[in-house]
């Protein structure tokens, strides 16, 4: 469904997609993580026509997007993280408006409509104005409005950004039905948790290119090892011996404002010498945001 080679987006003396390869197949879920500044967003604009390549090229259902944007956008949707619904309209509007853009005839945008008001359960309110509508209602209508022209790939960017524990289940759902209906799904999110219930594959991006890609399982065997410790040093003038006899050891770890954390495997566990060293503040079995943190850093981006 999306074929990427070397996409290059550059700002002035900026790179911010730098040579990225990329294959999302028919029908897969296919997240795409990254920090702030990470280039998701500069590829996502490119995939869809938004933004016009620097270099490589990119094709969407077979497509280059350089040479039938138009005919790409119509089999395309994207849920965008900042909402824009018309407050002027209601609910049902809210739909049919959107599908005049598609040329759907009137009586199929109706149709059409009613019956995604009711898959995200909004069927009660399609009188009603988008003000008087809850945030989680407003996420689920958005979602809604862009399966309007029934598209063959929809993009979405932190699409439950906002939502309570009930309504983020609903929309979970929701696209896992539409995948397996044959619609491709790529996914982009900061939220762990969504990346690893969704997806069949991900690729986690940092300065402009990949720097992984496989299942959320596959990402966990090559970096979460058997544990993660969090620890602090008991005495701050013992960090450089510290730090040797980790280097020594061959464990990897990272060390952010006096907190290290450090990924045990198999025969790379901490030895009693270094335990005496620091305080185990936590310890657990590694997650997808473990992985994440481990390949991108634990500084704040902005």
């Amino acid at each position: 469904m999306i074929k990427v080679r070397n996409a290059i987006k550059r700002f002035g003396a900026i790179e911010a997609v730098a040579g990225v390869d990329l294959d999302v197949a028919d029908g897969e879920c296919f997240g795409l993580l990254g920090p702030n500044g990470a280039g998701k967003t500069s590829l996502v604009r490119m995939i869809i026509g938004a933004s016009p390549l620097t270099g490589g090229s990119i094709w969407v259902d077979g497509k280059d997007i350089t040479m039938a944007a138009r005919e790409i956008k119509s089999r395309l949707a994207v849920v965008p993280q900042e909402e824009n619904l018309d407050p002027d309209l209601n609910v049902l509007e809210n739909l049919t408006t959107f599908a005049r853009y598609f040329d759907i005839p009137k009586a199929d945008a109706r149709r059409r409509a009613l019956d995604l008001l009711e898959l995200f359960e909004l069927q009660g309110r399609q009188k009603a104005k988008v003000r008087e509508l809850s945030g989680g209602m407003r996420r689920r209508l958005l979602i809604a409005r862009s399966l309007i022209n029934e598209p063959k790939l929809l993009i979405l960017d932190e699409p439950t950004i906002g939502l309570d524990p009930q309504g983020k289940h609903l929309v979970w759902q929701r696209l896992l039905s539409m995948r397996q209906r044959g619609l491709t799904l790529l996914l982009c999110t900061q939220n762990m948790e969504e990346a690893g219930y969704l997806c069949d594959r991900l690729a986690i991006m940092n300065e402009g290119k990949i720097i992984d890609l496989g299942s959320p399982q596959e990402l966990l065997g090559r970096h979460g090892g058997s544990q993660v410790l969090e620890a602090r040093l008991r005495s701050d003038d013992r960090k450089s011996q510290v730090v040797l006899k980790l280097n020594q050891q061959g464990l990897e770890w990272q060390e952010v404002a006096g907190t290290f954390y450090m990924f045990e495997d198999g025969d790379q566990v901490l030895d009693d010498e270094l335990r005496q060293e620091v305080a185990i503040v936590s310890q657990h079995v590694p997650t997808l945001e473990d992985v994440f943190l481990k390949l991108t850093g634990r500084s704040l981006r902005e």
